[in-house]
């Protein structure tokens, strides 16, 4: 089975550290949106055998959708399983969540980031504080099957203690999921003009640390790199990803892996994808192939399936020694996994097994920096 994946572009703003496709018009063009997702479904369903497992709407922010166009796609799709939705707590009312319910959404992801004023102004979201914490509670209130939050930390400014704060609430509030991204400066993005930074290395550790022990402790377990879940509460949408499973990308920019192996990508452009240009398609070489899958697949607690990986690729994954013996990776049941202390360098990692399996040269000083880092 594969998930289906659908981008809904619009947002209100474009946050200064997003790099990802978005539309910030005032008046969201609902119908001719609605219009090139059918024509990518008809487009790709030809290539995905047997039904779908997951339906996932992602933007930008889903939230703007019309929910009538929520359920029109949900029973188009017929997923048989996950039908997740990301929101902004500015557009989270009673009436909205009854209006997803209805359309055969079950689980529900709300871009918080921050609870904390400062930390959310900084950041360049939306909502107020009090919103985010007023729509949680809606949600959680709701009788959605599961509701998450995402955080960021390492932002410029932001203090431990805001950390705390914001981790204290998440537990309080009971949520089902959270998602606990590092902040990054990418490339093209306001914070990356502007010159800002992230937290420094041992900052970001720290607090990275503080929020695996605070959810840990309250029951959310971590499944993912970033992700930790009560039982039962796991993105089995975006497990897909990180178990190396297939996937149909619909919408501007959404890209997509079919059976057969073919990568597609749509237009990162309204108006080329609204007029119907095709998708990039393309089948990229063991090596390539490899890489992406040791970036996805080492971040899960289930690691890196050997075996797969060499039938997808024909590539014998080599492990180390100097990075198993560090006690930041280790080989079990078939497979390669992180260790405790290889959790906050996975991509490091997974950048450093791709090296050893392909006999691409490793960037000078690598290891030691990793070890070091460890």
């Amino acid at each position: 089975m594969f998930g289906v994946y659908v981008h809904a572009p619009w947002c209100r703003i474009h946050c200064p550290y997003c790099a990802f496709f978005v539309d910030t018009r005032a008046e969201v063009p609902h119908e001719e949106w609605l219009a090139g997702i059918r024509r990518d479904w008809a487009r790709e369903r030809p290539h995905f055998p047997g039904p779908p497992r997951t339906l996932a709407f992602g933007g930008g922010t889903p939230s703007r959708l019309l929910a009538a166009h929520v359920a029109a796609l949900v029973a188009e799709v017929q997923p048989e399983g996950e039908v997740s939705l990301e929101a902004n707590p500015e557009d989270i009312d009673a009436g909205t969540l009854a209006a997803w319910s209805r359309a055969g959404v079950d689980r529900l992801t709300i871009g918080v980031q921050s609870f904390v004023p400062a930390v959310a102004r900084r950041l360049g979201r939306a909502h107020t504080a009090r919103q985010a914490e007023a729509a949680v509670e809606l949600a959680m209130e709701s009788g959605l099957r599961s509701v998450g939050i995402d955080l960021i930390f390492g932002a410029e400014g932001q203090a431990l203690a805001d950390l705390e704060e914001d981790l204290d609430l998440a537990v309080a509030l009971g949520v089902d999921h959270v998602s606990l991204y590092g902040l990054s400066i990418e490339e093209g993005t306001d914070y990356a003009r502007r010159g800002r930074r992230p937290a420094d290395d041992d900052t970001w550790r720290e607090m990275y640390d503080l929020g695996v022990a605070r959810l840990h402790d309250a029951g959310l377990i971590r499944y993912e790199v970033s992700n930790f879940a009560r039982a039962g509460h796991r993105s089995a949408h975006n497990e897909t990803y990180w178990r190396g499973g297939r996937w149909m990308g619909l919408g501007p920019s959404a890209h997509g892996w079919r059976p057969d192996n073919a990568r597609v990508a749509n237009p990162a452009d309204w108006a080329a994808w609204a007029s119907g240009a095709a998708p990039s398609v393309e089948t990229p070489a063991p090596e390539a192939l490899l890489r992406e899958l040791l970036w996805s697949t080492l971040r899960h607690i289930d690691g890196v399936e050997l075996a797969t990986t060499r039938a997808l690729t024909g590539i014998e994954v080599r492990l180390p020694a100097t990075l198993r013996d560090a006690g930041l990776l280790r080989a079990a049941g078939g497979a390669i996994l992180l260790e405790r202390d290889g959790f906050p360098l996975a991509d490091a990692l997974a950048e450093a097994l791709w090296a050893a399996s392909t006999d691409a040269a490793a960037e000078p000083g690598a290891y030691s920096r990793l070890l070091a880092g460890s």
